[in-house]
């Protein structure tokens, strides 16, 4: 059974429609939705007061904190880490269990934006392929229980990077795979920044990375260029 681990600040907008759309595109294999609050200051901690099947919880603010605290409760024994603003396919759980009986014991959907612009449908395009660089928090991640646990997790000392880094680790012990699926993500982030802004200090922050940058470098570096 999957547990999904969703890490939410401020979603009062979105949540309610995503957990909707859960419930409509799963089959069989959800056992439990965790919301895990990280000190939001809108509604959205009401607006969750009255899901019967969500179990709703707080911690410290930063999605690997968020996301592990979602993971230590959680009873399932695959743990889907799914960001507010991504909205998996069509029985997205029964593909999941489909790739754990045969032994990919973590990955991800293809994305797509939810925005028709080039350069987002073409890093779209390339989330078909199953390589590191091609990778991303908003594509969604499930992982075997016992593989998390193995791995250590999500580091908490990354604010920003949080995803790639376990992603990497997930990738050297060679259980990576991508399901020919199509989960779609909000490009809000895009419209709010503008696209090439948003996009340059992606790839500044990965090429920091690359070359050494500690999570608190990187996270210093984020903040001069967007508001978390």
């Amino acid at each position: 059974m999957i547990s999904i681990i969703i890490p939410v600040f401020n979603e009062e907008a979105n949540i309610l429609h995503l957990l909707e759309h859960l419930r409509s595109s799963s089959s069989i294999y959800v056992s439990e939705i965790i919301v895990v609050d990280g000190g939001s200051t809108d509604n959205t901690a009401a607006l969750l007061s009255d899901q019967e099947d969500v179990i709703f919880i707080s911690s410290n603010k930063g999605r690997a904190k968020q996301m592990n605290a979602g993971a230590a409760i959680a009873k399932g024994k695959t743990l889907y880490f799914l960001h507010a603003d991504s909205f998996p396919p069509y029985n997205f759980d029964l593909e999941i269990v489909e790739q754990i009986e045969q032994g990919n014991l973590a990955g991800c959907f293809c994305m797509k934006f939810d925005k028709n612009h080039w350069w987002l449908n073409l890093m779209g395009y390339f989330t078909k392929f199953n390589h590191k660089a091609c990778r991303g928090g908003d594509q969604s991640l499930f992982v075997e229980r016992n593989l998390f646990k193995n791995i250590g997790g999500f580091n908490e000392s990354f604010i920003v990077y949080e995803d790639n880094d376990i992603i990497r680790r997930l990738y050297e012990k060679n259980q990576f795979v991508v399901i020919k699926k199509w989960l779609t993500t909000s490009a809000r982030r895009y419209e709010e920044y503008g696209v090439w802004k948003l996009q340059y200090v992606f790839l500044q922050i990965y090429w920091k990375k690359y070359r050494g940058a500690s999570p608190d470098e990187l996270h210093t570096y984020y903040k001069t260029k967007l508001s978390l």
